[in-house]
């Protein structure tokens, strides 16, 4: 028997699907937006249908949305696809190869990407803080009296920071560490529940 034959070949439609996971991946979480559902046609199933096409392409789509919103790991995925080749209108056992191959290559990436789509702007990179005395004020009274000078590094990864600077009172740092006490308690809340 020759080596050739002891080796799995690649199944012949396993590289457009493998190019059509990648694309689907582009678009919706490495943000390509030049990857459109008729470039996807065109180029990888260029004899298929449009409403078949679609139908591959949505399946597809909401498999990989399953798999990475839940993060799966090897085995989840193993039996997640397992399901997905049963159940009627599923998927076949090739196509689950490509997928878990898909998969294995792609998911810390994805991952990434969810994690900083999900971060709703800038995030808080480093906070400096220090107190110093009030040696200069338009009121006497102020002068001598402490101040919080808090210095905070704004900024989303990959990006300039910006630098926030901030200056509190005593009855400001007060009200601050009030609110922060409260979202601790929200926070302590909810973990415990879950």
């Amino acid at each position: 028997m020759a080596a050739s034959e002891l080796t799995p070949q690649p199944l012949e439609g396993s590289k457009p699907l493998s190019a059509l996971l990648n694309g689907i991946a582009q678009a919706a979480y490495y943000g390509n937006a030049d990857i459109t559902e008729e470039l996807l046609r065109g180029q990888l199933y260029p004899e298929s249908a449009s409403e078949e096409f679609r139908a591959l392409r949505a399946k597809m789509g909401g498999l990989l949305q399953s798999i990475a919103s839940a993060d799966m790991d090897l085995n989840q995925l193993e039996a997640f696809l397992t399901a997905q080749t049963k159940k009627q209108g599923g998927i076949t056992s090739d196509q689950a190869a490509v997928i878990a191959k898909f998969w294995k290559n792609h998911r810390i990436k994805i991952h990434e990407s969810l994690i900083n789509q999900s971060c709703w702007d800038n995030i808080l990179k480093n906070m400096n803080w220090r107190v110093d005395l009030k040696s200069q004020s338009r009121h006497v009274d102020q002068i001598n009296t402490p101040v919080a000078l808090v210095e905070m590094e704004l900024g989303k990864n990959g990006q300039e920071s910006e630098f926030l600077c901030l200056e509190f009172d005593e009855a400001k740092v007060s009200q601050m560490l009030k609110k922060l006490s409260e979202i601790e308690e929200s926070m302590t809340l909810l973990t415990q529940t879950t």
